[in-house]
């Protein structure tokens, strides 16, 4: 087992140092296995986060570090301008398994990349200039893909942001035929939306800006940056509306963890050579874990594993009684709790009872657990909320 160098004070150093745009915790972490984590004081926690939705085969999974240790001993990293054989043998699996539309793909390092790289594209292929997304959209934090994501804050924070992007409402139909205009090259959507609150997609609204935008000459990006890689209990969320999309973005859970993302795209999409580009991009060390990682995806039937575990946990989550719970929602295991209070101190009260749970704006609670977690454990995260959220009384805010 690896530590740190005896007499380190992580916290004392990062808070001298860190150009903090994150807040802390106060919690050290030092070690994770599976669905568990590990504090500097030895305290187990049982990770409902999965670094964001990026574990979904857990931590240090054997798989994923033979892989990595084999593929670093032979070849790290190489430009795009080279073949190699696991960043060919990703390509056509992730193409095989991806919705019919698809057929190339672009390997960069995160989904705001992929992100980007779809906006740059759909502007190139179309010649369109505007962008149309969603209310309580998140799409990243770079400055295209902040720009499309509905974050008003930000974008009075960081004004002026890019132009031409309009928000529609989600999950409203009525709305698309006054904003799916002549002018729009692109519309990027969420099938569930996961930092605006965990709200899936209802299946007449999906269906309906897709028939707009094939109609229209309307580029439909499917964002699943945190719903692939069977999140949602599917491989990905395009399989649960049937949805043939002109480009994929996808990062996250791809590589288990070690950072990677993809844009996948149908013919329409034009990118010449020496129009977009990546260094790190589908390096042989990615690639060879992403493969890893999809073999365990696939061998050990994950996704239909979130499907019949995220079931079941959601109707024990729906039975918690609590004043404070407005809704429980989700799709699989990504799964959203409304409260009619802010959420910052319930996830404190749930750390100290040792579950660690995220938000997803200022009063939701967010569990991602890797979908490898036992359904004991997820019985244990569910009587702890119990006794968090049971015993909370509303505050005035």
């Amino acid at each position: 087992m690896i530590t740190a160098p005896a007499g380190i004070d992580a916290r004392s150093l990062q808070d001298r140092y860190e150009l903090d745009v994150y807040g802390k915790r106060g919690i050290t972490l030092v070690r994770g296995r599976g669905w568990r984590l590990w504090d500097e004081e030895g305290r187990e926690y049982i990770d409902c986060m999965s670094g964001h939705g990026a574990l979904n085969l857990g931590h240090a999974h054997p798989d994923v570090l033979e892989t990595l240790n084999a593929q670093a001993a032979e070849l790290m990293c190489a430009t795009g301008a080279f073949h190699h054989k696991e960043k060919a043998r990703l390509m056509s699996r992730l193409v095989e398994l991806a919705p019919r539309s698809l057929s190339r793909v672009f390997f960069c390092n995160s989904g705001t990349e992929s992100v980007e790289a779809a906006l740059k594209l759909g502007r190139l292929s179309t010649g369109r200039g505007a962008v149309v997304s969603f209310k309580r959209s998140f799409h990243g934090r770079t400055f295209g893909a902040m720009s499309a994501s509905f974050q008003p804050k930000h974008h009075q924070m960081f004004a002026p942001v890019l132009e031409g992007v309009r928000f529609a409402p989600y999950n409203a139909v009525d709305p698309l035929e006054r904003d799916l205009t002549g002018d729009v090259g692109c519309v990027l959507l969420e099938l569930v939306q996961g930092e605006g609150g965990v709200h899936p997609a209802d299946p007449r609204f999906v269906k309906t800006v897709a028939r707009l935008c094939a109609e229209r000459g309307i580029l439909l990006v499917v964002d699943e940056v945190q719903t692939g890689f069977g999140r949602t209990g599917r491989l990905f969320a395009c399989e649960h509306f049937g949805l043939e999309p002109d480009m994929l973005c996808l990062a996250k859970s791809i590589a288990g963890g070690f950072p990677m993302g993809a844009l996948l795209t149908s013919d329409r999409i034009q990118a010449p050579v020496g129009s977009h580009g990546s260094t790190f991009g589908g390096n042989p060390l990615a690639c060879a874990v992403a493969n890893r990682v999809l073999d365990r995806l696939l061998e050990d039937s994950l996704p239909e594993r979130a499907s019949e575990e995220g079931r079941k946990w959601l109707a024990r989550l729906r039975r918690i009684e609590s004043p404070v719970i407005e809704e429980v929602r989700g799709l699989g295991l990504m799964v959203g709790i409304q409260l009619r209070d802010r959420v910052a101190p319930y996830l404190d009260a749930l750390a100290r009872s040792g579950v660690l749970a995220l938000s997803a704006g200022p009063k939701v609670l967010r569990l991602l657990p890797p979908l490898t977690i036992d359904e004991s454990a997820l019985e244990t995260v569910a009587e702890t909320l119990e006794k968090v959220l049971g015993e909370a009384r509303p505050s005035e805010q």
